[in-house]
């Protein structure tokens, strides 16, 4: 890993970003003997989405069947578990239960049933109220829909891991090195840095996150077709001062841009609450105003109504890189390669928002394929 960029001017494979995605598209990369170069605008690696997720690892029942999100969560939740055995990466596959709170709620909870069904997630279980409160007792809910193979995982560890493979294999993380234009020149992509530095590549994989649209419309001959605009759904976490009687996951029936406040497990057992949806429009916006706290009480109590007063902590926030806008409907990830828009040796990858980090290996597994043979 470097601090500067101190390279040949001329690479093979140059990925833009060094979160969770981004070293897990490197990694691939650099397993098929690429010559590969990360680079991270950061001083550290995963310091934004990726540092700031509930590092779940989610079974794959929320997509639109055969939508990117669905396919590749349900590949990505199987690799990322066998990867985790292998490499000793802390993780807990504790399950999560999704409840309808009450009677009315019972058919969209169904209806979710059927989704993950239809996506390949073939381990789901109905429960009704009281066999619900069996696993959990301090659970209020009229039905649940269990879900085993969710989990959760370390995400750091998990990220020093992917870094640690595609070092091995040669491949090499530069920081602090923004990327802020990208040229064509003489049939390579010439990179323009903050720093004044270029770099010439025959591919590049754009996975800036929360600046990967921005990178994209500074792209030259990208068309502005295949550009979404760029909306930021920042997601606010409490922190639970007191210990939660709960050993699974619990969470509420989806809302339009998130998955609702739900309770989340740390390998340590703690528990935290969120995220909520909270539209910015400055993605470095990441101040949890305690105040949410009123709304967060309300939400959780609806499936746990012991949670006693001032249990809940302002803990942190985290963004969302969306590429649909309040009230639009959710969109599913956006990987472009030139298949797509007709730019050689580009792979955009936009709006990978959650699940990211579930789907992250079979992302990489995936970008590699459109660079096979090019």
């Amino acid at each position: 890993m470097m601090e500067r960029l101190s390279v040949a001017d001329r690479v093979q494979c140059v990925v833009v970003g060094a979160g969770v995605v981004g070293l897990a598209v490197a990694r691939a990369l650099a397993l098929q003997g690429r010559e590969v170069l990360v680079l991270e605008a950061e001083g550290a690696i995963g310091t934004q989405t990726s540092a700031r997720s509930s590092e779940v690892v989610h079974s794959g029942l929320y997509y639109p069947t055969g939508s990117l999100k669905a396919l590749l969560c349900v590949q990505g939740r199987a690799l990322l578990y066998d990867y985790c055995r292998q490499r000793g990466i802390p993780h807990s596959r504790c399950g999560k239960l999704i409840v309808a709170t009450s009677p009315r709620q019972a058919d969209a909870l169904r209806a979710l049933a059927a989704q993950g069904e239809a996506n390949g997630v073939g381990d789901l279980q109905w429960l009704d109220g009281a066999s619900a409160r069996r696993l959990e007792p301090q659970l209020a809910c009229h039905a649940a829909l269990l879900s085993p193979s969710t989990g959760i995982v370390d995400s750091h560890a998990l990220m020093l891991a992917l870094q640690a493979d595609l070092e091995q294999q040669g491949a090499m993380v530069v920081l602090r090195t923004r990327v802020e234009r990208v040229a064509r020149v003489r049939g390579m992509l010439r990179l323009h840095t903050q720093d004044g530095a270029q770099l010439e590549t025959a591919w590049m994989v754009n996975a800036a996150g929360l600046d990967a649209v921005k990178l994209a419309r500074h792209t030259e001959g990208l068309s502005a077709a295949f550009i979404p605009q760029a909306f930021y759904a920042k997601g606010n976490y409490f922190a639970c001062g007191v210990r939660a009687p709960f050993s699974r996951l619990i969470y509420p029936l989806p809302e339009a841009a998130g998955l609702g406040v739900h309770l989340t497990l740390d390998l340590a057992g703690q528990a935290r609450f969120g995220p909520d949806v909270q539209w910015v429009d400055d993605p470095s916006d990441l101040h949890v105003d305690a105040r949410r706290a009123r709304v967060f009480y309300g939400e959780v109590r609806r499936y746990w109504p012991g949670l006693p007063d001032g249990a809940l902590l302002p803990a942190y926030a985290g963004m969302r890189p969306k590429i649909q806008g309040q009230g639009g409907p959710a969109a599913d990830f956006a990987i472009q390669g030139p298949n797509v828009h007709g730019v050689p040796g580009l792979v955009n990858l936009l709006g990978i928002e959650s699940p990211g980090l579930t789907s992250c290996l079979a992302i990489g597994a995936h970008v590699a394929g459109l660079l096979h043979g090019g």
